[in-house]
């Protein structure tokens, strides 16, 4: 653990492209460690995303009408940006999308806001309880070569939607074992497919 500490941290100060990564080190320890073992990403992707989506976040903030009226989650997986939430009208969530597009290490946005007004904390604290449950799902799953660290789960207001590096046999699989997840009612798949 202790080496992979010091890779981390000798590819933070030498590359300016990798911002962000101080707290992948700091807070990630152990669990950062495993996940980058088992993720398909490099090191460097997996940072970056970090990165990715405190800028965005951080971008998304700074816009006054967003920041009081929407609630918008950012995900990136390998440069590809997840923007789910809800946005009040068409124009917040346009511009939502145009902020995650300009951000020069994004590859790809996919802008899943939905209009209506911001879900409530029971709302969100059910979506993490999917969340939570389709990931446990995927534990069990007999493929060989899976590992479930490589899917990145996120839940907003019962829709699911997953990310990752897979092929399409591991794909079915996931797709396969969400869709018996209660409170899950309808599923995006956002894969790069390997094959």
């Amino acid at each position: 653990m202790r080496i992979s500490r010091l890779v981390l941290s000798a590819l933070c100060l030498s590359s300016p492209l990798l911002s962000g990564c101080v707290p992948v080190v700091l807070i990630g320890g152990a669990a950062a460690t495993a996940s980058v073992v088992h993720d398909r990403r490099t090191t460097g992707s997996i940072v970056e995303d970090q990165a990715i989506e405190l800028r965005i976040k951080n971008a998304l903030g700074k816009d006054e009408e967003i920041a009081k009226q929407t609630h918008i989650n950012v995900t990136s997986y390998n440069g590809i940006v997840l923007l789910s939430g809800e946005a009040p009208g068409q124009a917040l969530r346009t511009r939502a999308g145009e902020i995650a597009r300009g951000d020069k290490q994004v590859r790809r946005v996919h802008n899943e806001i939905q209009i209506a007004a911001p879900s409530s904390a029971m709302t969100r604290s059910s979506d993490s309880w999917i969340t939570t449950k389709v990931k446990s799902s995927l534990v069990g799953l007999d493929i060989k070569g899976f590992d479930p660290s490589r899917v990145k789960v996120v839940s907003e207001n019962g829709t699911v939607f997953l990310m990752g590096m897979v092929y399409h046999k591991e794909a079915d699989g996931i797709v396969a074992r969400a869709q018996q997840v209660s409170g899950v009612q309808r599923i995006v798949k956002l894969f790069e497919y390997l094959d």
